[in-house]
């Protein structure tokens, strides 16, 4: 590995003989028209293009062009086959955002074996946490072998050990001798790769993707954001998540893009290392965040910072958005932060996906920016007009864009009927991307996939006009007394409060000592003054009668009490259980 004293600062200053590979070249694009995986980075290695691994500063560490990729997968390929894996095995792989993990994904799939990508360790829960989660999805994938970085030995190997998989750090793995050998041809319609959705933790499913359904989620998005000459990605999103996975890397060889990348952890401590990398993009950048990315880049802009000096962000045509609700607030403030640096509230293109239909489900059309629809709250709660104890109270919903090319989307009711044009129901979807299904689990299958090819998404939204508006996820609602409320319009009133922010606050509901079930509110509390405490647990209690009519229970948390999914999203189950386990320390009132 090549270390930062062969690299250029992030101010342009000093010689480097490290070169990223090029945004464009002579090799013509396809729009990931491939019968395989395997025969599109066949395809990508005749060019020029490829990804670029950059530090915690943005700096360039690993250039890795596509021909380079290709040659480490093959000779991945030959070792997993001298060690006796066979086409449809598991070969489970830490997802770190490396070089290593794409040669190794690429290498399964080159045997025919089927890659899996794992998490990485969080900063919530721990050592023995981590290592449960990962036992826990080894033994649901069954895998032939399990390979990691050398830095999580520890970690891997006890995990590897609880599920009884052989494991080995892949450093080692690559000294393995393998003589060259004729690789298994992959079928279309061949499982590629099993994803687990970020929240896959107790209970996980591992949703089973083709290499048609992947190369048809990968050709219809590309499409979508008409990717062209001069585009380039930037990302920092994790590889064990379907948009990293599936948006940022394998979208990336399947449409022939260069991309850079940095580590999720090096985002997690210098957020703005990502502007600086898009500031330096010579191409039209093309990088995609979660709401709360954005959120964390404004404000960790201070006052005295002259954005228009550090960054340029003028050549950023596509800032997508997807992976949780979409906060128009957020996205404003963003604009607001950076819009003297170049950045144009038009390139944000809000889009709605999940691991189940491969990725992308639909897309706003380029340029459109973020577009919103004021909803009253009793119409997406599931009420009618009617229903009305209280003043009307409007929330901003965000349009998600159109149906992607082959994907058909429905909104039904409880009892499986379509609904009309603006009528708050479940989302299904139905197209070539969606999954074969659950790994080994036909029940959790059959509950989300019906015979007809309909896919259940389990979140909650309407159609306008041909667009797709996500109002919320159907297991998060909180009913009381028979009405319909949502988490996150507890949790947002909540933030308006001086002194907290997004993701300070979750929202779920429980049973109490008396049988009824009411919301309980967790805010994690950065004052350790009694009386501030007492203020801020009536002022939350407040706020939430004002805009539900209903009366709550409130916790005050010690901050990061709250736990995230693997991909960063506040995890409102997690924080449910734990809290009623008791494994969430609460502030005494008196305290």
């Amino acid at each position: 590995m090549r270390t930062d004293r062969d690299v250029m600062d992030h101010e342009g200053r000093g010689a480097s003989p490290l070169q990223p590979t090029p945004t464009d070249d002579d090799l013509p694009r396809r729009y990931a028209d491939f019968e395989t995986m395997p025969e599109a980075l066949d395809y990508a290695a005749r060019g020029l293009r490829g990804l670029n691994f950059h530090d915690a500063r943005g700096q360039l560490v690993r250039p890795y062009p596509f021909a380079e990729l290709r040659e480490d997968a093959l000779a991945a390929a030959h070792r997993l086959i001298a060690r006796g894996v066979r086409p449809g095995e598991r070969i489970a792989l830490v997802a770190e955002t490396a070089p290593e993990f794409v040669a190794l994904f690429f290498g399964a799939l080159y045997a025919g074996a089927w890659p899996v990508p794992l998490p990485l360790p969080t900063s919530f829960g721990g050592r023995d946490a981590y290592i449960d989660q990962l036992a826990t999805q080894l033994t649901s994938c069954d895998p032939r072998l399990l390979l990691y970085p050398a830095e999580l030995d520890t970690f891997a190997a006890a995990a590897a050990a609880a599920a009884g998989v052989e494991s080995q750090d892949w450093s080692a793995f690559a000294l393995d001798d393998a003589e060259p050998t004729a690789l298994p041809k992959a079928q279309p319609d061949d499982i590629a790769y099993l994803q687990y959705s970020s929240g896959s933790t107790r209970f996980p499913h591992g949703v089973a993707v083709t290499h048609r359904a992947l190369l048809s989620n990968l050709a219809a998005h590309a499409h979508s954001m008409k990717i062209g000459p001069g585009d380039r990605g930037v990302s920092w999103l994790p590889f064990y998540h379907d948009m990293g996975l599936v948006g940022c890397m394998l979208s990336i060889v399947g449409n022939q893009m260069s991309a850079d990348y940095l580590k999720t952890e090096d985002f997690a401590r210098r957020p703005l290392a990502w502007l600086d990398l898009v500031s330096r993009n010579q191409g039209t950048t093309m990088s995609y965040s979660p709401t709360f990315g954005y959120d964390i880049c404004a404000r960790r802009v201070s006052s005295q910072m002259d954005v228009a000096e550090r960054f340029d962000l003028s050549r950023w045509r596509v800032a997508g958005n997807g992976a949780d609700m979409i906060r128009p607030d957020v996205m404003q403030a963003f604009v607001d932060t950076f819009a003297a640096a170049g950045f144009k509230a038009s390139s944000f293109l809000p889009s709605y996906g999940l691991a189940e239909a491969t990725l992308a489900v639909s897309v706003m059309p380029p340029g459109e920016g973020i577009v919103v629809e004021m909803v009253e709250e009793t119409l997406l709660a599931g009420g009618g007009p009617g229903e009305r104890d209280r003043p009307q109270r409007y929330r901003a919903v965000v349009n998600c864009g159109k149906p992607v090319r082959d994907m058909e989307v429905a909104i039904r009711g409880d009892d499986g009927s379509r609904l009309s044009e603006r009528e708050v129901g479940k989302v299904h979807c139905r197209g070539t991307s969606v999954m074969v299904g659950y790994f080994r689990d036909e029940e959790a299958t059959a509950a989300c996939l019906d015979a007809d090819g309909w896919l259940d998404t389990g979140d909650m939204g309407y159609l306008s006009d041909g667009y797709l508006y996500i109002v919320g996820r159907a297991k998060d609602m909180i009913i009381i007394n028979g009405k319909n409320h949502w988490p996150q319009d507890i949790e947002w009133a909540v933030e308006q409060l001086p002194g907290f922010k997004a993701g300070d606050i979750a929202a779920f509901s429980i049973t109490t000592p008396g049988g009824e079930e009411t919301p309980a509110v967790l805010v994690q509390c950065r004052t350790s003054d009694a009386a501030e405490r007492a203020r801020l647990r009536g002022a939350i209690r407040e706020r939430v009668r004002a805009i539900t009519g209903i009366n709550c229970v409130v916790e005050l948390v010690p901050p990061r009490s709250l736990p995230r999914t693997s991909s960063g999203k506040l995890s409102r189950a997690k924080a449910r259980n734990l809290y009623l386990s008791g494994e969430i320390q609460t502030y005494d009132i008196a305290a």
